[in-house]
Formats: structure tokens, sequence, C-alpha cells
């Protein structure tokens, strides 16, 4: 199929955001719309978000990709991925009035921007769907157990840990010390947001950029994700790496309570498990596999 690409400019509140729209054959009524994790562009880590668009778009599914302010090549100050409800407002705008055939928009997020994507949806009712990658849930707590039970689990049938205990090479008291240390946050732990940092493709400016609105008082990060998960009815295609901090605390989160078992396997949310991928699917094989079950679901419903 013939995918026509578009480079466009958003207007946000007077502000420009650079976007690019990939624009199938014939009409459709379902698009996507990618949006970027910080910091990040509308690129994607190893060109991730760019290939996905092309494949969906090949697919006869209209794609819209675009950096929010701040963000990429769009000026701005610096915000947070709690503070671009603005900028996916009017990026489906655009996106919709460049493809006047759209009528409903799945939004797709990785990490922080699966976050981002929960905290907005349910108050634009365009939003009819959204795609999921190992969403950001982070407190100090959380990631103290995960790493635990992620790192320390794999460490202990490492080859390399126990040539190190059998030469002699081993840091029994430095390696306490972390031990004993995440023991302690895991327990007690602050329940606050973890400052954003995924050395991974990860990342976003910390606090509200000048001129935006006072944001809600915050509370823990799991439970304001949980609130949008609630809030939100729409279909839901959750995608977790097995080899990943974020989807493990993610894991974690998700099997902590009734209401999140509640909230995450309830009818119309779809998990997907790629257990050798890491946090941005870095492989042609994940990154493939990742756009096909995109797609596969998109057409499902």
């Amino acid at each position: 199929m013939t995918v026509a690409e578009e480079a466009l400019v958003i207007d946000c509140l007077g502000e420009p955001m650079v976007g690019v729209i990939h624009r199938p054959e014939g009409e459709a009524t379902r698009g996507v719309l990618v949006v970027v994790g910080g910091p990040q562009y509308r690129v994607g880590s190893h060109r991730q978000f760019l290939l996905l668009a092309r494949h969906l778009a090949a697919d006869g599914i209209p794609v819209m990709r675009f950096d929010y302010r701040g963000m990429g090549d769009s000026p701005g100050a610096s915000r947070t991925f709690e503070s671009v409800g603005e900028d996916l407002r009017h990026a489906i705008d655009r996106f919709v009035e460049a493809c006047p055939g759209v009528r409903e928009v799945v939004v797709w997020g990785l990490c922080d921007a699966a976050s981002a994507a929960l905290f907005y949806a349910a108050d634009d009712p365009r939003v009819a769907g959204l795609v999921l990658l190992n969403p950001w849930v982070r407190t100090e707590q959380g990631r103290a157990r995960a790493y635990l039970l992620h790192y320390y689990t794999e460490r202990l049938f490492s080859r390399d840990l126990w040539k190190k205990l059998l030469s002699g090479r081993f840091d029994f008291r430095a390696s306490l010390r972390s031990f004993a240390d995440l023991i302690s946050k895991a327990l007690g732990g602050s329940g606050g947001v973890s400052p954003r940092k995924v050395t991974d493709g990860g990342g976003a400016a910390e606090g509200p950029a000048p001129g935006d609105p006072t944001p809600p008082e915050p509370g823990p990060l799991p439970e304001r994700v949980l609130a949008g998960l609630k809030r939100f009815s729409g279909p839901i295609l959750l995608v977790l790496s097995g080899d990943d901090l974020t989807a493990e605390e993610f894991r974690s989160v998700a099997r902590s309570s009734r209401a999140w078992k509640r909230a995450t396997r309830r009818r119309g949310v779809e998990w997907r498990e790629l257990a050798e991928a890491n946090h941005t699917f870095s492989r042609r094989e994940w990154r493939d596999q990742v756009a096909r079950w995109t797609s596969e679901w998109l057409k499902s419903w």
C-alpha cells in the first residue's frame, strides 16, 4: 500500500509542535497517536516510533507522531509527562483535522508516555483505546522491591557471581550494604515518586513548565495511574518486556491489590509479554513483534 508522509506544525496554546502524519491510501475511521516519553523525540529509540508508524500505515491505519512542547524539535520549556495534557489535546485536534475520516484515536505510549496517556484518555471522548508499553509507576519502595526480585534472583544463578565467590574476588561488605539498603526501602519506602530516570531511552524533566496550570496535589504515582485505569473504560493493550525493571515494577504493582487486579484484568484489557525484550525493544525482532501485535489488536475490535 502506498503511504504518504507529511510533516506539519501543530499549534498548542500559541507554541508550535512538530509532527509527522503517515497517511495510507483511502480513508480510515481509527488512527494512532504515538506519544513520546522523555527526553525523547518522535523517531523513538532505535527508530521504533518511525518504524511502527510505517508498519501501521502500510496496514491502512493513519498514524501521527509528534514532539510535545520542549521535546525534540518543538520549542518551549521542558515539562514532565504529567503536564502534557494540552499537548495531547491539540495534537489530536490537528490529527483529525488532517485526516477527516478519523473519528477515534488510539494513543500509543512507552514508559512515562504510557502513564501520560492514562492521565489524559478519559477526558477526551475521541480517545477510543490505549496501547501501553512498560508503563511508568515508579516509587522508591516499588523500585527496591522490583530490583530485589528482578536483579538478585537472576544474580543467584549467574555464573559470574559464583566465579567471583570461588576466586575470593567478591566484595561481601559492599554487597551486604547494598542489599540491606534495598531491603530497607522495600519494606519502608517513601511511597513518593522517584525522579524520572531510565538509562535506556527514557527520562523526563522535573516539575511543571512555566506558564502551565498548577497540577492537582499529587499522590503516589501508582495511585494516579490506577485512577487513570479506572476512569478509562475503552480497550487497552498492555505490552511488557521481560528484561526491564520498569516492566517488573508495573507487574508488581498490578498484582498488589484487588483494585489493581480488577483494573488490569477487566474485559477489554489484553496483555502481551516479550520475555527477552529490554525497555525500548531495541532488537528488530522485538520492534517488529510489537508492531504486529499493535496492528492485529487495532483490527480486532
